[in-house]
């Protein structure tokens, strides 16, 4: 294990694991062998330390020798051919994944180391037996001691799967592969690394940092937006002045329309009585014309 700088200057603690290249020695599939899987090799072995048996396997490949040989299975095994090479690169940084190993073997233990028992008092009597396990059953009812009781034992060295393990960053020319925190088994143990089958999303718990950059930009995108509201309250102001423009002309209009209605009669009684005028005028001349004669 070591540790790791994120970008915001936190400390990681990784566990380097050394992936690949596992190249394919063995394609099955369903029609001969009745599943479809993948047998991949791992860690060269000479090829004098091989038997033969062994030996004519590890031809088809063209491979070599590996100590360690491993199936996995999967739907379709056609896109991969012998001899292809399954690198570190198959896995991004961010992706979180299942680590399979077997765990450290610690002997037989006690309660306390195997099971986590807290022990007995310290005090108060107690002689020589702060760190037993105490009753494991009655006497008389059910006179027994029932399956699965928590006792002392033979701990670890069993096959362990830590799930939702996040790649903290991946090297793909040497093959390396940084895990966040620690994975089953001793140093230079074997483990197997496949993608994590609850959780297919990544969750990533956030930093500190990255809420409050994330509040920021919260308050960024409100000022934003009042800002753009602003500006189309201003703009919209203007409007409504044209508008009442508007009302105002458009009731002026009908008003002028009308004052026009109502003097065109005046003129037309001036007009009649000024026609009334020369007509009479005209029959006093005639009547004058008349008395002459």
């Amino acid at each position: 294990m070591t540790r790791l700088f994120s970008q915001e200057g936190d400390v990681v603690p990784v566990t380097v694991i050394e992936a690949g290249p596992c190249p394919i020695v063995q394609k099955k599939t369903e029609e001969k062998d009745g599943y479809n899987a993948v047998q991949v090799g791992f860690l060269p072995k000479k090829p004098g330390r091989v038997n033969r048996p062994l030996t004519g396997h590890f031809k088809k490949s063209g491979k070599g020798a590996f100590y360690i040989l491993k199936e996995l299975r999967m739907d379709e095994p056609d896109p991969y051919e012998l001899g292809q090479e399954i690198c570190a690169d198959i896995f991004q940084p961010g992706d979180l994944v299942d680590v399979t190993g077997t765990s450290k073997g610690r002997g037989f233990s006690g309660v306390m180391k195997r099971h986590g028992f807290r022990g007995a008092p310290g005090s108060h009597g107690t002689h020589e037996y702060s760190r037993h396990g105490g009753s494991i059953g009655s006497a008389a009812d059910p006179s027994r001691t029932f399956k699965g009781k928590k006792m002392p034992g033979h701990f670890g060295n069993r096959r362990v799967t830590v799930q939702n393990v996040e790649v903290v960053e991946v090297r793909p020319q040497e093959n390396l592969i940084f895990l966040k925190g620690c994975v089953p088994g001793w140093r230079n143990g074997i483990v197997t690394i496949r993608q994590a089958r609850k959780a297919a999303i990544p969750l990533r718990p956030v930093s500190p940092r990255e809420k409050k950059e994330e509040q920021e930009k919260e308050k960024v995108k409100a000022e934003a937006e009042k800002e753009v509201k602003e500006e189309g309250t201003a703009k919209e102001e203007p409007e409504v002045k044209d508008k009442g423009k508007a009302e105002v002309e458009t009731k002026a209009e009908p008003e002028e329309k009308e004052e026009g209605k109502a003097e065109e009669p005046e003129k037309e009684e001036v007009e009649g009585k000024e026609e009334a005028k020369e007509a009479a005028e005209e029959e006093a001349k005639k009547e004058g014309k008349k008395e002459e004669e």
